[in-house]
């Protein structure tokens, strides 16, 4: 099958919401409006994870995987996803499902046009705490990349994926990705999309990753536009 569109979904200690994973993404296949593979990147899980991801891929033509032999991060999960993907397009969406993948088609109705698509998490499902420090840390990166996101870290992403593949990522950096398609010259927008609150495994992130982490990165960021070489070949011969 001719697929178009990889969503990849990093996985760390993730055994509860994986058979909830398999069961949503392959109701979202049905309905989207570009044929779907699912690309499961495990971070070096500790617990069930890989054992239930490969139950999953053997029993579905349309799923894969890739496995960290250690835990590595987010970033490094999805740089990894990004590097594995075949399609002209590719996604990203968290395993703990708090936004939904038929949420997808509203961000694949924009693709032609921008370079990526990301959503922004209506009416958020979090804690106050949790909510309060991410709109902190998108104001800092907001002031420091100039992007006009307003939820860049929301886990519901579209790319071109000749853009993704050329994003040279770092750790953090996955909270960057509408600044670096910005970078490389390309088009972005949001969309609003739905949100839930996690129903099963535990958040990865806490105050440090929300708030204190993201405000050093942004220097990293810096650093990066600073010394970003992009450049576009015209002919060959």
């Amino acid at each position: 099958m001719n697929y178009e569109f990889t969503i990849v979904v990093p996985v760390y200690n993730e055994e509860d919401n994986l058979d909830r994973v398999e069961k949503e993404l392959s109701e979202y296949t049905k309905v989207a409006t570009k044929k779907t593979k699912i690309l499961f990147v495990n971070d070096g899980s500790k617990d069930q994870s890989q054992s239930i991801i490969e139950r999953i891929c053997l029993e579905n033509e349309n799923f894969n995987f890739i496995s960290f032999q250690k835990n590595k991060g987010l970033s490094a999960a999805i740089s990894a996803g990004f590097k594995n993907t075949d399609t002209e397009l590719v996604g990203y969406i968290d395993s703990d499902l708090q936004t939904d993948p038929k949420d997808f088609n509203l961000l694949l109705e924009h693709i032609e046009e921008f370079d990526l698509v990301t959503g922004v998490r209506a009416n958020r499902k979090d804690s106050f705490v949790k909510n309060m420090s991410s709109t902190i840390a998108n104001g800092i990166r907001r002031t420091f990349t100039h992007d006009g996101m307003d939820d860049t870290g929301c886990p519901l992403k579209v790319i071109k994926t000749e853009y993704a593949k050329n994003i040279p990522m770092f750790k953090g950096l996955h909270r960057f990705l509408p600044a670096m398609i910005l970078l490389q010259e390309g088009k972005i927008k949001q969309i609003p999309v739905k949100h839930f609150p996690r129903i099963a495994g535990e958040a990865k992130y806490g105050l440090w990753n929300r708030l204190l982490g993201p405000l050093m990165d942004c220097f990293a960021y810096l650093w990066m536009k600073k010394k970003y070489i992009n450049y576009k070949i015209e002919k060959r011969g």
